[in-house]
């Protein structure tokens, strides 16, 4: 009993120890240096539902729209091709915006990019759309959420709309090495319902280039 309890005991300590090793930002510049754009599981050749929940906000052209966790996802490509405007993308991983900005060539001069952790970010504008498929889910602490709530809540002015997309209740247990949070519509509206009210819900089943299957929640709230 007691050399059980001290394998208990030391396993704890080693899960502690590994947690309190981990940088955010080091795992995804690693997962971008090793692996293209196309072949990271959550890579989407037409993001069909987030364009249409985007256009659905009736936003004008010349609004301002924020990709969370964007970097090399081609959801810009098709918001510069729709003729938006006013495009920021924000990633944490240097080589996920160096990829965006390969692949897009002289139309990424177009974009303001921005390399940020978004539990430290605090927005320099007010934005129209906060977009965010596949970042949320990530964040497995509870004061992490609190930082994520804060700054979606500072950067929308009242009536600007924000997209969520994570891991529905059937959906992965894991991602790209990573522990993550699963949400129902409900559960994410009750975080975000302080200052949020939603509009519209959606789920997608996401075929990975794998041939995976994996199923997301959409929301879209808007700010009150």
């Amino acid at each position: 009993m007691i050399m059980n309890s001290k394998v208990k005991i030391a396993g704890k300590i080693e899960q502690v120890a590994e947690q309190a090793d981990f940088n955010r930002k080091d795992h995804w510049e690693n997962v971008y240096s090793d692996k293209k754009a196309t072949e990271v599981s959550w890579y989407q050749q037409y993001p069909e539902c987030s364009l249409n929940l985007i256009q659905a906000t009736g936003i004008e052209k010349s609004e301002s729209i924020i990709d969370i966790g964007g970097g090399a996802s081609t959801l810009v490509d098709f918001l510069l091709s729709s003729d938006y405007q006013n495009i920021s993308v924000l990633d944490i991983s240097a080589h996920a915006i160096d990829q965006a900005k390969h692949r897009l060539a002289e139309r990424g001069a177009k974009v303001n990019w921005i390399e940020q952790d978004i539990t430290s970010f605090v927005a320099e504008q007010s934005y129209d759309v906060w977009h965010d498929r596949a970042v949320f889910h990530f964040l497995t602490e509870a004061d992490d959420r609190s930082k994520y709530v804060k700054a979606i809540s500072n950067s929308l002015r009242p009536g600007a709309h924000a997209i969520i997309a994570t891991f529905n209740l059937d959906g992965p247990e894991k991602c790209s090495g990573l522990e993550i949070v699963r949400y129902s519509t409900e559960t994410l509206l009750e975080i975000f319902s302080e200052n949020f009210k939603l509009i519209e819900t959606k789920t997608e089943e996401h075929k990975t280039p794998g041939g995976k299957s994996q199923s997301f929640v959409y929301c879209c709230f808007e700010r009150v």
